[in-house]
């Protein structure tokens, strides 16, 4: 756990926003997804920690509002508290996933209880994690994450969107190793 907190906290903007988290005011807030695993594997390729990483995920849970202004209020809130970063920061209701996420992905999503649900069902087990100040969130365990293994989420058995996702991971960064249907593709060998 220490090293992953110690790695993440190398990328300079994962950092600044921990440190200004209490001005987030979210509920059921966690910083999440590539912000923080891309790190990882950007600090084993010999990449700054920051290279590449598009945007910075904020879940939070707000089952009382899942209103598209509530969600732009909070947005509003971040981006006037991470303005100076020049990042892009994207916070996403946890409570409202199940009112869009089929008409983006293609797929219907039950209601999510928590943030928590949200990690959980990234589509790709290494990634689910999500850190707030004095808390990790992994709980698939970080081993797969550091060895950079990439197999499909069983909560999220959608194969063609995680082709996608594992494809563009090792196009950015090579030595990641893909397991479909149990065989990485080393062990699988040609087809």
């Amino acid at each position: 756990m220490q090293r992953f907190i110690t790695d993440i906290l190398t990328n300079r903007n994962n950092r600044a926003i921990l440190e200004r988290w209490h001005a987030l005011d979210l509920p059921d807030g966690w910083l999440v997804a590539g912000c923080l695993f891309q790190t990882v594997w950007n600090l084993r390729s010999g990449n700054a920690p920051e290279a590449g990483i598009k945007d910075y995920d904020l879940f939070y849970f707000d089952a009382t509002d899942t209103s598209d202004e509530g969600e732009r209020r909070v947005q509003a809130r971040a981006d006037a508290a991470l303005a100076d970063l020049g990042i892009t920061v994207e916070a996403s209701n946890q409570a409202r996933v199940h009112l869009w996420y089929e008409s983006y992905f293609g797929h219907p999503c039950e209601a999510l209880r928590s943030s928590h649900d949200g990690i959980d069902r990234f589509l790709v087990p290494a990634t689910c994690v999500g850190v707030r100040p004095g808390e990790l969130y992994a709980p698939n365990g970080l081993s797969m994450l550091y060895d950079g293994l990439l197999t499909m989420n069983p909560l999220v058995p959608h194969r063609e969107l995680f082709n996608k996702k594992a494809a563009s991971y090792r196009a950015r960064w090579p030595w990641l190793k893909i397991r479909a249907d149990g065989l990485s593709q080393a062990e699988a060998g040609p087809r």
